[in-house]
């Protein structure tokens, strides 16, 4: 108990002062861990576990997938996409929304990238809106919950953290496994814009000709076309997760030239910023493993485990106590971090009830992208509110509502196998 409590509190008291959660993370699991064994073997003991964690071939799409969302950011990839989003939804009565909403499901899956989706379509789009009068509070909601949708959509870097953590869950299997909640997420919100751009009263927009919306889509046929190689790749066993990364960046690069929206002197500050991001992430990678380590050395899964089983041996009352505790979770801890620590601590507990690791893993990432979201640590929301100048207390009210159909959509995910497992079945 009292390697529990320093753990747990330290941790706590380390976020609550502000320390980035990476250094709370590796100062808990150090303090912890010396209570058992010597401060010197402690010291060894923590930065080999964190060395360990990095020393992963699967680790290595991270950095390349981050570096194609740069460069699909800054390549022209985003504006075609929201073109030919456009030609067919614009028509509708506040059609933008729309447009919003699918143009992030595209960008979001193609660069796997919340972060990237958010900045790219709400600063396309943000102008647009505002020119037509819409709400900025409610377009900067829908954009941030929206660019989620791109984290289950494969290809995604949480899923390939999740297979890792889960000690060798097939990547293949989580990509497939995403697309029908990924897609189910996106139409979910458009169900609540749909209300609301009735309320609203927003007329019609412009009608597409045929010929606008085939011009737009064979401009944006090669972005689109990368999915069909990453993805077709991996699933068919042509290549590995890590060598479609690669695939992926060079397609990229290739094709943001051919557009003709990169130059070269632009490759320096996509280098920089896609080294910033990767390091960010491998040293909450690397600590979170460091902790999950710890937890196994004083045996907290089991306890935990043994503790939720005490509780109820229904399989379903289980599942809601994990969504809930996850969702707490999601509201203060990144979600990198929150899958590696907290996927061996739930993982053997719902697969002793018969809950496919492929569902569970999928279910996990929809949860946590809730939390991406929400204050305090939500970095999407905070990245779509200065992306649309507004502030968070203005748009909390619209993000209520897309809340709420988030859970829903969690809700079905959790307790319907068929959603995420269907796919990957046609595949076995």
């Amino acid at each position: 108990m009292i390697e529990i409590l320093i753990l747990v509190l330290v941790f706590f008291v380390l976020l609550a002062i502000g320390v980035p959660v990476a250094w709370s993370i590796g100062i808990s699991c150090l303090l912890t861990i010396m209570v058992s064994i010597d401060s010197l073997a402690s010291f060894t003991t923590i930065a080999q576990r964190m060395a360990t964690g990095l020393d992963s071939f699967s680790l290595l799409a991270i950095p390349l997938f981050v570096l194609a969302g740069q460069i699909m950011n800054q390549g022209g990839i985003a504006l075609r996409l929201i073109n030919f989003a456009k030609a067919l939804m614009g028509a509708l009565p506040g059609g933008l929304i729309y447009v919003n909403v699918i143009a992030a499901m595209l960008f979001g899956a193609i660069s796997g990238s919340a972060v990237a989706a958010t900045s790219a379509i709400g600063g396309i789009l943000g102008p647009f809106m505002e020119k037509e009068n819409y709400s900025k509070e409610f377009g900067a909601a829908i954009n941030i919950t929206a660019s989620t949708t791109g984290l289950v959509i494969p290809p995604s870097n949480v899923l390939i953290v999740y297979s890792l953590a889960s000690g060798g869950v097939s990547i293949a299997s989580l990509f497939l496994a995403g697309y029908i909640p990924g897609i189910l997420m996106g139409l979910a919100l458009m169900v609540v814009a749909a209300f609301w751009i009735k309320k609203k009263g927003y007329p019609a927009g412009e009608r597409s000709s045929m010929g606008v919306v085939l011009r737009t889509f064979f401009d944006a046929l090669p972005s689109l076309f990368l999915l069909v190689v990453v993805i077709g790749g991996i699933v068919t066993g042509v290549f590995t997760a890590t060598e479609a990364s690669g695939i992926a960046v060079l397609y990229t690069l290739v094709l943001s030239f051919a557009y003709r929206e990169l130059k070269i002197s632009s490759l320096k500050s996509i280098f920089l910023s896609s080294v910033g991001t990767t390091a960010i992430v491998m040293l909450l990678i690397a600590t979170s493993m460091s902790m999950s380590w710890v937890m196994s050395f004083e045996n907290i899964p089991q306890n935990v485990s043994a503790a939720l089983l005490a509780l109820s041996d229904n399989k379903f009352v289980i599942l809601i106590i994990i969504n809930v505790l996850l969702l707490f979770v999601g509201t203060f801890m990144d979600m990198t971090p929150a899958v590696l620590i907290f996927t061996p601590i739930f993982l053997p507990v719902v697969t002793s009830m018969g809950v496919d690791p492929v569902q569970f893993g999928i279910m996990m990432v929809m949860n946590l992208c809730v939390g991406l979201c929400t204050p305090p640590v939500g970095a999407v929301l905070f990245i779509g509110v200065g992306v649309a100048k507004t502030s968070i207390q203005k748009i909390m009210k619209p993000l209520l509502p897309l809340y709420a159909v988030m859970a829903i959509v969690l809700l079905l995910v959790t307790f319907i196998p068929a959603i995420s497992l269907w796919l990957p079945s046609l595949f076995e």
